[in-house]
């Protein structure tokens, strides 16, 4: 394996659901580090006892995101190697994970990727709409900003992806529907554990299917781009 790199800091991404979805060299780069930095140390606890990793953890969250970011800089500074996970996935995508990363550069410190399981791109690959060109959104504001922010993602020719909460899900489907028009959506849901499950069809459709059942889990939707054709002729139109 890998000789581990003195005062470095690893992101290495974990699974998103499935444990069995951990790569041989995530296991032994957590193996090998100093410490640990975890968002949830009771959630990356399971993840750990089950490859028997034994490194000492960290919490790190958006609770004590300054405190801990300084001292885990002070500590690679210091020739510490620190592994950096979420919860699940990817860390830094939709985490405090960032903050960490982007200090470490600030102070020439080198910042090593280790590849894994990503909630954005397994949704992606499986929503059967086109992904040549996408952008992530990430969560919409939940009060200030978030009119705004669907506004302005109405005119994206790309496709969108956002992710979002099972109690706040029927609100944005709702709301994106009213202004962006009835589009071709997907939402992925609980993906790679036992009750994946992907909801095809229009943005009507999926507000329909969400008002008849008890949405729950980690959601994912991907709404189709503007079509530059139908916003041509809908401005034709509105233009007799």
């Amino acid at each position: 394996m890998e000789e581990i790199v003195t005062g470095a800091l690893y992101v290495v991404s974990t699974p998103i659901g499935n444990l069995a979805d951990m790569t041989y060299r995530a296991v032994h780069i957590l193996n090998s580090v100093d410490i640990i930095a975890a968002e949830d140390t009771r959630t990356s606890g399971i993840l750990l006892n089950r490859y028997n990793i034994k490194t000492p953890m960290r919490s790190y969250h958006s609770y004590n995101l300054k405190r801990e970011t300084e001292r885990l800089i002070g500590l690679l500074s210091k020739g510490k190697t620190i592994a950096l996970i979420s919860d699940a996935g990817t860390p830094g995508i939709s985490d405090p994970g960032y903050q960490l990363v982007r200090d470490a550069v600030d102070n020439k410190i080198r910042v090593i990727p280790i590849p894994g399981a990503s909630a954005l791109l397994s949704a992606l690959v499986a929503s059967g709409l086109k992904i040549d060109k996408f952008v992530f959104e990430g969560f919409l504001p939940t009060k200030k900003g978030r009119k705004t922010r669907i506004e302005f993602l109405k005119e994206e020719p790309r496709t969108v992806v956002l992710y979002e909460a099972p109690h706040r899900i029927e609100k944005t489907v709702s709301e994106i529907l009213s202004v962006w028009g009835d589009r071709k959506c997907v939402l992925g849901r609980e993906l790679t554990k036992k009750f994946e499950e992907f909801i095809h069809g229009n943005l009507s459709e999926l507000l329909e299917h969400i008002l008849s059942k008890n949405i729950k889990g980690e959601l994912v939707l991907i709404i189709e781009g503007q079509n530059p054709i139908k916003k041509k002729r809908k401005m034709k139109n509105e233009g007799r």
